[in-house]
């Protein structure tokens, strides 16, 4: 997959100029709506006998519009967009910086900049993307500009349970912990990719030691509690047991950021400095604080073969 990085007004032009069959959008989280506006992107290149192509945004417009708790929480940040998109089968993929630059653009210079100057020969999003200035270019007025320069296609929203599958709903359900019902609407178990880092040691001396993993602030996390998850460093995977929190028994609450921890099953070897990344597969309880740690360390005991026992049946994510 080619991977272009393009700036308004510097930068805006490449090389290879399409054509494309574009599908346009954020897809924080490349959930199942996205996916169907993506394939249905890449069904109408392989029609039209040319390439496919994604166009995305970063930073997310909230962190350049809001302020404190207004930005969100990222799903998926790049690369593992890109990483996702790959696997998707995408010919290219054109990460578009978003500032105020190009948030000042009126529609009709974003169409005949990032559309037609890039040979976009067709152009597919979900019913409710905007573009341009304040968000006043719609799929309607793309399809009205268009000249007979390139076709376009509207996905209407994508249902679960009788609700529209979005990145905020995703969101949602990840700040209740509600992983299962996250990798039913994403197609795959939530992932956080982050670094081994030093800790505080203490699980080693509590007989279960953790990997600790340093994640990126901007990405969000399940609620604090503990998790089944899958683990996986250097192309191979492990069953694991994770709690995400302060851990309240030793810190105070108010005082401490959350930490990620995975206790790898059957695993007892150093991974600092390696990357890795958790699959978020069951929750299994909140985080709590006890009274002793004898008591602590009866928990994390029956967590682990809790743990064990989620990772073996299976999730059903159909």
């Amino acid at each position: 997959m080619e991977i272009y990085h393009l700036q308004y007004p510097s930068h805006t032009t490449i090389d290879d100029k399409g054509p494309f069959s574009l599908a346009i959008g954020f897809f924080d989280g490349l959930h199942k709506g996205h996916q169907t506006v993506i394939n249905e992107a890449k069904a109408k290149a392989a029609e039209l006998g040319i390439r496919s192509a994604v166009m995305t945004f970063d930073p997310h417009p909230s962190h350049l519009f809001g302020k404190g708790k207004d930005k969100v929480g990222y799903i998926t940040k790049y690369p593992e967009k890109s990483r996702l998109l790959e696997e998707l089968g995408i010919d290219a993929l054109f990460i578009v910086e978003f500032d105020w630059d190009l948030a000042s653009l009126s529609p009709e210079k974003f169409i005949n900049i990032f559309i037609k100057q890039l040979g976009i020969r067709h152009v597919t999003a979900g019913f409710d993307f905007t573009f341009g200035s304040k968000g006043a270019g719609t799929m309607e007025q793309m399809a009205a500009l268009s000249n007979g320069e390139y076709g376009t296609t509207v996905i209407e929203k994508v249902i679960d349970s009788d609700e529209k599958i979005s990145s905020t709903r995703i969101r949602k359900l990840l700040s209740d912990g509600d992983v299962e019902k996250t990798a039913t609407l994403l197609g795959r178990p939530f992932r956080t990719i982050g670094t081994v880092v030093d800790g505080e040691k203490r699980g080693r001396l509590l007989g279960f030691p953790t990997a600790n993993i340093s994640i990126d602030e901007e990405t969000i996390l399940p609620a604090n509690g503990v998790y089944a998850v899958n683990f996986s460093f250097d192309g191979q995977s492990y069953k694991g047991v994770c709690n995400v929190g302060v851990k309240p028994t030793f810190h105070d609450p108010n005082t401490m950021k959350p930490s990620v921890e995975v206790h790898v099953l059957d695993f007892n070897s150093d991974l600092y400095g390696k990357k890795a990344a958790v699959d978020w597969i069951a929750r299994i309880r909140s985080e709590q604080k006890f009274n002793s740690v004898d008591e602590l360390v009866e928990q994390i005991s029956k967590d682990k073969e809790t743990a064990r026992q989620l990772l073996n049946k299976g999730i059903n994510m159909s």
